[in-house]
């Protein structure tokens, strides 16, 4: 299992029957149960299989997926997983992919997946949900509390009242501390950090402790964007109060594993000299 992925099981197990009538748009489909979503050669925790009925359709399965950023690779993804997932249950599946961020500059959204080899074609379809364009007022709905730690990157989210909302609606919850977590470690990329902190009143570090942070932070740098450097900058300065240029030059010049080994060794630092110990060694972006 990828240790990027986020633990879509969680959130959408908050309420999975208002989860598929809304990635389905059908108000008649029922989720029955989450199925195992583990495969022989494949497995993912952001990938979330429920078993699900209509009146219109049967039984079928929505397969959902939670993605970071858009990736082009996702239309090959997704029809191994939905092939998969038919071939277990013997059902049809109902494919969707929820993406958390916008993609950087003009990179395309693939929406499904095409191919041709000697006159054969092959051909998955799939839907495709982007949170920036979903009004977050639809995270507030009972129904759909699964998005609650997803609000402030949703339309409109960005803003304090927002997390203060959502907050305060997720302490009614089960486990509403990693929620609340979660829902911070999310905020820091459109709010940053000292807005979450002052309203959560969770220390930074614990939120990158967290298993979520943790998975989420990872999920940043593989992506190699540049809010990963800014939030571990900010990690920085809420453990030493300041991030010195030295610092900064470093963080910059950091190719993706780099970030990733020294996201793993701040959290074992004591001082600025043992974190300017931590940073990697070899060859620069």
């Amino acid at each position: 299992m990828g240790k990027a992925d986020i633990s879509g099981k969680r959130l959408i197990g908050l309420s999975p029957d208002g989860w598929v009538k809304w990635v389905t748009r059908s108000s008649g489909t029922v989720a029955q149960v989450i199925l195992d979503s583990e495969f022989q050669w494949l497995s993912r925790d952001s990938d979330i299989l429920i078993k699900a009925y209509s009146e219109e359709e049967g039984e079928f399965m929505s397969l959902t997926e939670l993605q970071f950023r858009p990736d082009t690779r996702m239309p090959v993804r997704i029809r191994a997983y939905a092939a998969l997932a038919e071939e277990k249950y013997n059902v049809r599946v109902y494919p969707v992919v929820v993406n958390i961020f916008p993609p950087t500059g003009n990179t395309p959204i693939p929406t499904r997946y095409e191919s041709s080899i000697m006159g054969l074609e092959a051909r998955q379809d799939y839907e495709v949900i982007n949170l920036w364009e979903i009004d977050a007022e639809l995270a507030f709905q009972p129904e759909l509390k699964a998005l609650l730690p997803l609000a402030t990157v949703m339309k409109g989210g960005a803003n304090e009242t927002t997390l203060r909302r959502a907050a305060v609606r997720l302490q009614q919850e089960e486990r509403s501390e990693d929620l609340q977590r979660l829902l911070g470690i999310f905020s820091s990329y459109v709010l940053g950090g000292n807005i979450v902190d002052k309203v959560l009143n969770f220390a930074t570090q614990a939120l990158l402790e967290s298993p979520w942070g943790q998975d989420i932070l990872q999920q940043g740098v593989e992506e190699g964007r540049q809010e990963t450097r800014q939030l571990i900058q900010h990690l920085i300065r809420c453990r030493f109060g300041e991030v010195p240029e030295a610092v900064e030059a470093n963080l910059q010049r950091l190719n993706r594993e780099q970030l990733e080994l020294f996201a793993e060794r701040l959290m074992n630092v004591n001082s600025l000299e043992e974190l300017m110990a931590a940073f990697p060694t070899g060859t620069d972006n």
